[in-house]
């Protein structure tokens, strides 16, 4: 019995050895579990497979909630152990996942993914929506793209890049404009620019220079846009269709132009600065008339009009100094002397950014300054100040986005362009310059050129963009936010007439003429849209819903001035100086906007989406009863490649079907149309200043509508590596408002209203892109766009009898232009010969302008090609249009003026019965009637093929490898305009008008640090 219990108590203290040796076992090897090993800092450099480095890119501990950002050299350092894995993640490129295996240095390089639809990211205005699940059509262009290009007004960058935007270069004077049509004209009134968007805020893009001042200026379409610094852009996204552009309602008929600026992103404290030098020159002279050839067709001229016996005569040397006084020997190549010199434009900018993961800056400034290939000093100067701060707290429920940008311009430029003067100017006029340095007038016999010199054209502009987001999550999916923006655009600009830029003949003094008028201009507006948002996700189901409000107002002031009779020139700036000044205009508005705009968007298995967009707007520009519109647009997408049959094609790497309707509108008529208006007229009563009607009271005119219609199909081949977006589009414009002329017998010049006429744009736009090749040491990838628009006008009821009888036609585009019919050059009288359509022995505007020409592109587009070798990238763009336009004999038709003109007027003209020639016969144009030339220039002859093929842009980029301290170096060689293949024998085919000067070739060399 005792031995039992020996053994129990044995067996016992036996099992409680074990379970303590147990229990310390466990807990050992609990703890080898739960106690880390020590943590260290490990540091890299994250590159792409070209080993440039990349910024941005995220990186996480595997496990752990730890994480950091690569700072702009692509370097890192992160808390981890030497057992742990890192899992590096970048838009754009594949995730990879490196275990630290103890290293204290881990080296990543990360290999691009084609296959982003889902993570390219657009903005659409109020909210953001994934490449593959858009449903509506925007177009976009990138920073990369645009700092590529040496230009200093942002629509100069997207030149041909966007299919179905067509944008034309006015001229090419520092700080001109660009016209620019989003898939065509749609209105009758002309009114064609977009609505633009820059970072939430609305930015007006109509200049506030006035025509008394404008009025033949070397640069009157002074662009607001040109206050907006390119390289201060992330992206521009162009809306066009209705799913893109009903959600604003009645400010998006003309699409909607989205510029959103840089930010700062998370990492250590960068600096970047940014040089660049531009050298500028003409890019094409015509061939004109040497001295002989055009002394040939001159004494030509003047013998067929028989005034050979007034030849020599002192008392009508005025006529023809050219052929009796000037040196019949001298020759000048005035193209070379007045247009050939070379424009300079420096840039400089310098921008500080960084911040933590939760809050990011970037603050930058730039100064600009760019010179003309006219002689002088004139130059064009520009300075840029941009900042934006984001943060967001750290339960990432509060959001907030301030950004602001400041520029100032100072634009002064000779009063006149020379280029009509370089292109008619006699060969052998007299020098610019008499031996003592003044200018030469040659005895008055001529008007020299460089007297518009004296004349000054400056213009002032200063601009202020802000704009505030803030957003707060209420609850889950549940998200308030409130946008809030303010813009302050002046202009100043004045304009002086010397007496001193007159020929002495004429006697004038600075009692008698000079003159100063002045512009002074402002527009300011503010903005506040607050918003609510809810997302919900359920498995098969997702929903967002956005719901919002705008109110709007922008006030406009204007004072145009002039002074007359003064002293002397010196004292030409001081009003006060004046013998007589008087009020040209002064006028004010005020825009009083107010919408209600929501959205609505499913998505059904990932593959069905269904986007529904509205819009009530309420403006002041309209009566009462009709200052309300309604507008909105659904959208539809059927993503077709993730269907059970396709989903597994080693082809077919994404498909989608997609179509939107919906309405859009405009009221850009103009503040107060409806009401009964004065206007400050420059006239007086007895020194007291008159008040003239200028507007007709009209409550009854309403919105414009835009019915706009799309289908499309969007396809990836070779995940993605080749992608074609195809899109059909008719919209069409109706109850158009029309300023319709009235009779002068009124005492208005036009009333506005709206007509039963209805406009329709259609075309086709296809985008093309592919990544050709790529391996660890070279990359191809080519980009392509092609248009084809059409547009006619459908109805307009009474215009047969209406003022606009000879201007449109019922099935042709807007864009046309009534001609008369050339039927070229009689061979036996040598005269013009111009069809008498109606034969009634008359040629006349009433009866016999009915040839047609339209002056709108049939296509336009662009093909672009990046290179990526090592260091080295080589990008080439070419922009393409087919259209026609306006040529030389637009200007010059006959031989034998008294102004120089294509050499073909001196090699094709008609000089005896028989021949079949041309040009007719030489002319000196003082005897009235004995020619056609002016019948001729408005006619079919005077239009001919304007296609063109450009290299718009070369690009050669270096970056400089291996620098120490995280020095990121490249140096870039960059070519805009280089040449261009066409059959146009004017200045430029895409800007037909010889009196301003073409766009012009530039080479820009430019060097980028940043450390």
């Amino acid at each position: 019995m005792q031995h039992s219990i020996t053994g129990m108590r044995r067996g016992f203290l036996l099992m409680l050895l074990f379970v303590f040796l147990m229990s310390f076992f466990s807990f050992h090897v609990q703890a080898g579990t739960v106690l880390e090993p020590p943590q260290a800092t490990v540091s890299g450099t994250v590159t792409d497979t070209s080993g440039n480095p990349l910024a941005g890119v995220n990186l996480v501990v595997e496990s752990k909630n730890i994480g950091t950002i690569s700072d702009f050299d692509g370097s890192f350092s992160i808390n981890a152990g030497p057992t742990d894995v890192l899992i590096f993640s970048m838009v754009g490129f594949k995730s990879l996942t490196v275990p630290i295996a103890g290293r204290e240095e881990v080296f990543v390089q990360l290999e691009e993914d084609v296959t982003v639809l889902g993570e390219v990211v657009l903005n659409a205005g109020y909210y953001s929506v994934s490449e593959r699940e858009r449903t509506g059509n925007i177009a976009t262009i990138k920073a990369d793209v645009m700092e590529k290009q040496p230009v200093a007004n942002p629509l100069g960058a997207m030149q041909g890049h966007l299919s179905g935007v067509n944008i034309v270069q006015s001229t090419g004077v520092p700080g001109g404009g660009f016209s620019i049509e989003v898939r065509g004209q749609n209105f009758i009134n002309g009114v064609t620019d977009p609505l633009y968007i820059v970072d939430g805020v609305p930015y007006g893009s109509q200049s506030l220079g006035s025509e008394d001042i404008s009025r033949d200026i070397v640069n009157s379409d002074i662009s607001p846009l040109n206050a907006i610094n390119p390289n201060d852009i992330e992206s521009i996204e162009v809306l066009k269709d209705a799913d893109a552009t009903a959600i604003y309602g009645s400010r998006g008929a003309n699409g909607v132009v989205l510029i959103t600026t840089k930010k700062g992103r998370a990492g250590k404290t960068r600096f970047d600065a940014h040089l660049s030098t531009s050298l500028g020159q003409v890019s094409h002279f015509m061939d004109l008339m040497d001295t002989q050839q055009y002394l040939v067709v001159r004494r030509e001229g003047v013998s067929n009009d028989g005034l050979d016996g007034f030849l020599g005569v002192p008392a009508y040397d005025f006529y023809w100094p050219d052929i009796t006084l000037w040196d019949q020997n001298r020759y000048t190549d005035w193209q070379r002397e007045l247009i050939g010199g070379t424009a300079y434009r420096n840039n400089a900018q310098l921008s500080v950014s960084g911040g933590s993961e939760r809050t990011q800056f970037l603050v930058s400034g730039a100064f600009l300054k760019e010179t003309t290939v006219f002689p002088g000093d004139a130059n064009y100067k520009r300075a840029n100040v941009h900042s934006n701060i984001n943060h967001r707290s750290d339960n990432d429920r509060f959001r907030l986005n301030l950004s602001t940008s400041y520029s100032q311009e100072d634009n002064l430029l000779p009063r006149s362009d020379l280029s009509f003067q370089a292109y008619t100017l006699a060969p052998n006029a007299p020098a610019l310059f008499d031996e003592d340095g003044n200018l030469n007038w040659e005895n008055n016999t001529w008007d020299n050129p460089l007297a518009a010199l004296e004349e000054k054209f400056g213009v002032k502009t200063s601009t202020v963009l802000a704009n505030a987001l803030i957003s707060y999550e209420l609850v889950k999916d549940l998200e308030v936010r409130a946008s809030m923006g303010y813009t302050d655009y002046s202009l100043d600009s004045y304009r002086t007439l010397p007496s001193s830029a007159r020929n002495p003949r004429f006697n004038f003094t600075p009692q008698s003429y000079s003159s100063l008028t002045t512009n002074s201009s402002k527009r300011n507006s503010w903005i506040i849209e607050p918003q609510l948002q809810w997302k919900k996700d359920w498995k098969k189901l997702s929903m967002d819903v956005l719901l919002g409000t705008t109110f709007q107002q922008e006030t406009t002031e204007q004072l145009v001035m002039r002074g007359t009779g003064f002293p002397n020139n010196s004292l030409i700036f001081n009003l006060t100086a004046a013998d007589r000044v008087e009020v040209r205009n002064s006028a004010d508005s005020d825009y009083k906007y107010n919408a209600v705009f929501g959205r609505v968007n499913l998505k059904l298995l990932d593959r069905y989406i269904l986007n529904l967009t509205g819009r009530r707007d309420g403006s002041s520009r309209f009566g009462p009863g009709k200052q309300f519109g309604n507008f909105g647009a659904v959208g539809l997408a059927w993503i077709f490649s993730e269907e059970a049959l396709l989903s597994d094609s080693s082809v077919l790497s994404f498909g989608k079907l997609r179509g939107s309707y919906g309405t859009t509108g405009s009221d850009n008529i103009g503040d107060y149309q409806f009401l009964d208006t004065y206007t400050v007229t420059g006239s007086d009563y007895d020194g007291v200043a008159i008040l003239s009607p200028s507007g007709i009271f009209n409550p009854l005119f309403g919105w414009e509508v835009n019915k706009k219609l799309e289908a499309g199909l969007e396809l990836g081949f070779f995940r993605d590596r080749v992608f074609v977006n195809a899109s059909w589009y008719r919209n069409r414009s109706s109850n158009q408002l029309v300023g319709v002329p009235l009779a002068a017998t009124t005492g208005f010049s036009e009333l506005t209203g709206n007509f039963d006429a209805t406009v329709e744009n259609s075309g086709i736009e296809l985008d093309f892109r592919s990544a050709n090749l790529s391996t660890e040491t070279f990359k191809w990838s080519t980009t392509f766009n092609i248009s084809v628009p059409k547009s006619k006008l459908v109805r307009y009821d009474g215009l047969e009898t209406s003022t606009f009888a000879n201007r449109y036609v019922i099935g042709e585009p807007l864009s046309i232009v009534k001609l008369y019919r050339s039927l070229g050059v009689d061979p036996e009288t040598g005269q013009y010969v111009i069809e008498d359509y109606n034969g009634d022995g008359n040629i006349s505007s009433s009866g016999d302008l009915e040839w047609i020409e339209d002056l709108a592109p049939k296509f336009y587009g662009g093909l672009g090609n990046t290179l990526n070798w090592g260091n080295m990238t080589f990008d080439v763009f070419l922009q393409f249009k087919k259209q026609k336009g306006y040529n030389t004999l637009r200007d010059n038709t006959v031989p034998g003026f008294r102004r120089n003109a294509g050499v073909e007027l001196y090699h094709d003209r008609w000089r005896e019965p028989g021949d079949m020639n041309t040009y007719q016969v030489a002319s000196s144009g003082l005897i009235a009637g004995s020619n056609n030339g002016d019948l001729q220039r408005r006619s079919s002859a005077a239009v001919s093929d304007a296609s063109f093929i450009r290299v718009r842009n070369i690009s050669l980029n270096y970056r400089v490898p291996h620098l120490e301290n995280g020095l990121d170096v490249n140096v870039y060689l960059q070519g805009q305009n280089l040449w261009t293949f066409t059959k146009y024998k004017g200045p430029d085919p895409e800007q037909t008008l010889n009196n301003r000067l073409p766009p012009l070739r530039q080479l820009t060399l430019g060097l980028k640090v940043g450390f």
